[in-house]
């Protein structure tokens, strides 16, 4: 098994090799600070572009924020002939182009795995403010000739009488965030006949064997799917726990965390290398640890997201980052410590926020402060609670969610 893995592994980058150099070469040519990067790292001929790309500096989201901070509003990292339609804002922040094109962030293979085509109207729960994950889904959709829904999140009690009276026949978005419409259905006494939503692709967040056959009950197709804001799709299921599928468009790849090298066997970084010379995102860390495995066809797939190698930790489908957290806090001057926590209570995230306020202030008017610059300034919303005293060495983010 660990033979044909690795096999299948240099198989899948071999196959790819010379799209990617061509890519590349592309990009090379269109965008000056790619061009800097590559020369400042030996790799100024195709030939070094093909064999030697994997000795390339992994760019780490850190790294895309410090230029994009230096040098407005992409940090050159865009051919000045690309037409930008919208921009987008993550958290960091980092500001990230929507180009022109039918599925720019090429979503429509997964939704295609999950059933969905023209005869399908799509309620879309993922958010349609600053950050891109709604438009995404939308442009796919459109692109396979769907109806779209665009529902956002919150208003439940609406979604789910839009499913009933409109006949919504598939979803994307969180998976816990189906369960709560599930939940809002039945809640309202909606009737059951009228529950027409057979297919549903989620991401964002993980999905657990328990949630999954929870859904399954009713949703009879619940694949899960894999991107970031700024590759748009890596990889998605085509069948239920059978990997990630790496996407088409791109070259997915496991690095090790030390060397940036990659690794066919093991855990390491996802690192993604965009084929599209007009927007050359080149050997992008994600952050993301995940690892390869065979499919059911012998082919090479991501086992999913195992964890993150940086400080930032995903909430809700949004990344939570101790820095900008600290950033926001910073200006409430009667905290003296604080730290976040996250649990998972019925398949959703609960995000809490424990401060310790100065002796003799108005400890509700404080958590109503933190609640709201929580609110604004990091897009949670969050429970602030006030309390006696922190551990000294409390890290600014608890995770005690358990996924099983």
């Amino acid at each position: 098994m660990t033979g044909s893995l690795d096999a299948a592994v240099k198989g899948y980058a071999a196959g790819l090799a010379d799209r990617v150099a061509a890519a590349v070469a592309a990009g090379r040519a269109l965008v000056p600070t790619l061009a800097e990067r590559l020369a400042a790292n030996g790799l100024t001929t195709d030939e070094s572009l093909r064999d030697g790309l994997a000795t390339l500096p992994i760019l780490s989201k850190d790294d895309v924020l410090a230029l994009q901070q230096a040098d407005p509003p992409f940090g050159g990292a865009l051919s000045p002939s690309a037409h930008v339609r919208r921009v987008f804002q993550s958290p960091g922040p980092i500001y990230e182009p929507q180009l022109d094109g039918a599925d720019p962030w090429r979503w429509g293979p997964s939704l295609q795995a999950a059933g969905m085509g023209a005869e399908d109207l799509v309620l879309n729960c993922f958010g349609y403010h600053l950050s891109p994950a709604g438009a995404m889904f939308e442009e796919a959709a459109l692109a396979l000739g769907a109806r779209v829904l665009p529902g956002g999140i919150g208003n439940q009690d609406l979604q789910a009488r839009a499913v009933a009276d409109l006949g919504v026949t598939a979803y994307t978005g969180l998976p816990s965030y189906l369960k709560a419409i599930l939940d809002r259905y039945d809640e309202l006494g909606l009737p059951r006949e009228r529950w027409r939503l057979h297919r549903a692709l989620v991401t964002a967040e993980p999905l657990p064997d328990s949630l999954r056959a929870l859904l399954l009950e009713r949703v009879p197709t619940v694949l899960m799917a894999y991107g970031t804001a700024e590759t748009g799709l890596i990889g998605y299921e085509t069948e239920p726990g059978g990997g990630l599928v790496p996407a088409p468009g791109v070259l997915v790849q496991i690095c090790d965390l030390d060397t940036g090298a990659p690794i066919t066997e093991g855990e390491g970084q996802v690192v993604v290398t965009l084929l599209r010379p007009d927007y050359p995102m080149v050997r992008f860390g994600t952050g993301d640890l995940s690892a390869w495995r065979l499919g059911p066809d012998g082919s090479p797939r991501l086992v999913g997201v195992l964890g993150r190698s940086g400080a930032a930790v995903k909430v809700r489908g949004m990344f939570l980052h101790p820095r900008q957290a600290a950033a926001v806090l910073a200006g409430v001057a009667d905290v003296q410590q604080w730290r976040f926590v996250i649990d998972r209570v019925d398949h959703r995230d609960e995000l809490g926020c424990e401060v310790v306020v100065r002796p003799g202030v108005d400890a509700s008017a404080v958590v109503a402060d933190v609640t709201e610059r929580v609110r604004s300034g990091l897009r949670f919303s969050c429970a602030v609670s006030a309390v006696e005293s922190l551990p000294d060495d409390a890290a600014p983010i608890t995770d005690r969610r358990d996924w099983a």
